[in-house]
């Protein structure tokens, strides 16, 4: 018997043993493999942060899950919440079975986040002025110039409050040890929380049993923190800005995304013919004549946005409108140019780039990453391509990714080809296997592997990240593309609080609280015989 069905077997038969042939029977076809799972530690072993979870699942039978997954699927259908595939609208697969975090562990997640966005904020603000970086050789000047999404028009651009990524979705995974590394970073227009939000919503449909049990975070919060953001990001002297989300329009496979954050945060949607440049003043068309327009959330890449100084056939854009944000009078968000730093090759600086700007060392490692612009590492995974995985530095969705282990000859020798030809267009990574999380394939569960993208908000005084963050689930067995476009599916993601005390232990830690808050006030005050008045005061947040 291999390794695999015995895993499968012991698993089948701790979870009989502990939940019943019922529990068993939906996790029959669960078997381990090299990735770390997120919820057994072993055959029949549980995580204790998925207790709550198995509580709920075990009450289920084979039927019920497959009803519950359908009504997720229908509701989803319903209220719009698809995606493009291939051509075609679909509802955005969401698994019934969500992922659990633990606080401990989301505290280092969001650590780590909020460090690589204050790293990039300094990189782009430095790239597009005084390029100290360069200077002091922590990143070559070949690595920016040669890169596609290096946009010269957004030099000099200084941002009102200092800030050019507004929102940032940071890739991360899991690796076969159990810890968390970055994948990739998106600081252009990163796409995915609405499906955070609405994930949490039909999942507390869907489950609500476990949310009886549990202390999720909550991430409905989302579109003020951004609308916060984006108002602090005015251009100077605006007291009350007007801000508007600007979209492709309604056939952009996002364009439900688009939708939802302008009504949640009760801004306008538009479209470029919405929009007119006059005199460095971008303003809309509305019902009452134009009005001023002072902040700019664009859902369109820098190459269609403005006419004038890109792709001159954009129909999608404002003509102008980067003439305004140079002149003070917009602010658009996220900011011209920030695609250098989504670069993959710019990915493996970094780290270096978190030692140089903050000083401090990241709490987020990178996936080990060859740089394939340097002869040596070219060298090598030439000769590795099999073991290894290739992606394009451009690359977005999963595209144009090769995992050489799945590859047949031909595609290997194709590869080769391209990577020969254009180095500098190329990264390759070690095959890591993501980890697993259950997924309901069927009548069963078995394990999926998955990624996590979590949100970040940056106003300029903090970087806010999102509790939790987006679930992506490779559908397919055995696939490590979890990307929508690939057509992956989604997991809600909650993030636990620690458990409540009990109440008599609460009250107790109160009392002490009460009474170390007294001594310290004591103790601040200046010498003074006479006795305290009062108590301490008590903040809450």
């Amino acid at each position: 018997m291999s390794s695999s069905s015995q895993d499968l077997a012991g698993n089948r038969a701790e979870t009989a043993r502990t939940y019943g042939a019922g529990m068993a029977d939906l996790f029959s076809d669960y078997a381990f493999g090299r990735a770390w799972d997120e919820m057994f530690a072993g055959p029949g072993q549980p995580r204790p942060a998925y207790d709550a979870v198995i509580t709920a699942v075990q009450t289920l039978d084979a039927e019920d899950l497959t009803a519950r997954a359908e009504g997720l699927a229908r509701a989803f259908l319903d209220r719009g919440v698809t995606f493009d595939v291939g051509g075609v609208e679909r509802p955005f697969p969401l698994d019934v079975i969500p992922r659990i975090i633990e606080a401990a562990e989301w505290e280092q997640v969001s650590r780590g986040v909020a460090q690589r966005v204050h790293a990039l904020e300094a990189f782009l603000a430095d790239v597009y002025g005084p390029r100290h970086c360069v200077r002091d050789g922590v990143v070559p000047q070949r690595v920016l110039i040669t890169s596609k999404y290096f946009e010269r028009h957004a030099a000099g651009i200084e941002p009102a409050n200092g800030v050019r990524v507004h929102v940032a979705g940071i890739d991360l995974i899991r690796d076969e040890h159990g810890r968390f590394r970055v994948l990739e970073d998106n600081v252009r227009v990163p796409s995915g929380v609405s499906y955070v939000l609405e994930n949490r919503r039909a999942t507390m449909q869907a489950l609500p049993e476990l949310f009886a049990e549990v202390r999720a975070r909550p991430v409905s919060g989302y579109p003020a923190r951004l609308l916060r953001a984006l108002r602090k990001a005015a251009p100077r002297g605006i007291a009350d800005p007007t801000v508007v989300l600007l979209t492709p329009g309604a056939y952009n496979a996002a364009y439900f995304e688009h939708a939802l954050l302008a009504r949640t945060m009760g801004v306008e949607l538009v479209e470029g013919r919405d929009l007119v440049c006059s005199n460095n003043v971008v303003s809309m068309r509305t019902t009452a004549g134009h009005k001023r327009v002072d902040v700019i959330y664009r859902r369109i890449d820098d190459a269609f946005l403005d006419p004038v100084h890109f792709r001159p056939d954009s129909a999608l854009g404002c003509p102008g409108v980067l003439t305004a944000a140079r002149a003070g009078n917009v602010t658009i968000a996220n900011a011209v140019g920030n695609g250098v730093a989504d670069d993959k090759l710019l990915y493996t600086y970094v780290p270096d780039l978190v030692r140089y700007f903050l000083n401090e060392e990241p709490v987020l490692d990178n996936v080990d990453t060859f740089r394939l612009e340097q002869p040596d590492h070219l060298a090598e995974v030439i000769d590795r391509l099999d073991e290894l995985v290739l992606k394009p530095v451009d690359g977005s969705g999963g595209k144009g990714i090769v995992i050489g282990p799945q590859a047949d000859r031909a595609e290997l020798a194709e590869l080769r080809a391209k990577v020969l030809a254009d180095p500098r267009g190329w990264i390759a990574q070690q095959v890591v296997h993501l980890s697993t999380v259950p997924t309901v394939i069927g009548d069963r569960i078995a394990p999926r592997h998955v990624d996590l993208r979590p949100f970040a908000v940056n106003d300029g005084d903090e970087v806010w990240v999102l509790p939790g963050g987006l679930t992506r689930v490779a559908l397919p067995e055995g696939s490590l593309v979890v990307n929508s476009s690939q057509g992956g599916g989604s997991k809600d993601t909650l993030v636990l609080d620690p458990p409540r005390p009990a109440s008599g232990q609460y009250q107790q830690q109160e009392q002490d609280g009460s009474s170390q808050r007294q001594s310290q006030h004591v103790q601040l005050r200046s010498p003074d015989p006479g006795p305290v008045s009062g108590q301490a005061e008590q903040q809450q947040q």
